[in-house]
């Protein structure tokens, strides 16, 4: 069996992250991803950070009919913060050895990975598939891969080699590190709070029936 870990705030969760998941799915012939809603981000401030429950709902909507792909309330279960390390220890023991696990993220969670907890271990322990989206830093994919070249080279060793068959980077001793180009929809979560603070339309940024509950929980404004 192969699945997929997919973390974040989902905050909320929107289109691109949507689209990105079912590209990574079928690009790595993956059986499941599971999304999975952060309790407590240790890198985020919990200003802009609503109920969980909230969250959590949202994405049960937003995946509804949706083949192979589901959510874990792992760590909105788990008091203090939403360590990784944590989460991904949990789906060792809950699937048996065999079972290709990924953690997948984006690329800008990637460019902080020496900052988690024990994230030598986490390289050690599970396969990565870094995604990219444009923004300010790279306003396309081959300009992030770049990045993401020197940042391995710099801040975790500079023994990792690139294979172009297998568009994943190897160090002995650490699981690959896959990258994957998605279709490049340049939604974030960040902007849909600001467009909803500002009484601007979501539409086709998020699906219909989170637009909805946004609009009747009055979230974000």
């Amino acid at each position: 069996m192969r699945i997929g870990l997919f973390g974040g705030t989902f905050n909320p969760i929107h289109l691109g992250h949507l689209r990105a998941t079912i590209e990574v799915k079928e690009g790595f012939n993956l059986d499941k991803i599971f999304l999975i809603p952060a309790a407590l981000p240790p890198h985020k401030m919990p200003g802009s950070l609503i109920n969980a429950d909230d969250r959590l709902e949202m994405i049960n909507m937003a995946i509804s009919g949706l083949t192979g792909i589901s959510v874990s309330d792992v760590e909105l279960n788990r008091s203090g913060p939403s360590y990784t390390i944590d989460t991904v220890h949990h789906f060792k023991r809950s699937f048996s050895k065999d079972t290709q696990i990924y953690l997948i993220m984006g690329l800008d969670a990637f460019l902080e990975i020496d900052t988690w907890k024990s994230y030598e271990e986490l390289l050690e322990q599970i396969a990565f598939i870094v995604i990219a989206r444009p923004n300010q830093g790279y306003p396309d994919a081959r300009l992030g891969w770049k990045i993401l070249d020197d940042y391995l080279k710099a801040n975790i060793s500079e023994d990792y080699d690139f294979s172009e068959s297998r568009s994943c980077y190897d160090l002995a001793d650490s699981q690959p590190i896959h990258i994957f180009d998605v279709t490049a929809l340049d939604i974030s979560s960040s902007k849909i709070r600001e467009l909803v603070n500002k009484g601007r339309s979501i539409e086709f940024l998020v699906p219909r029936r989170v637009v909805e509950f946004i609009k009747s929980k009055g979230l974000y404004t």
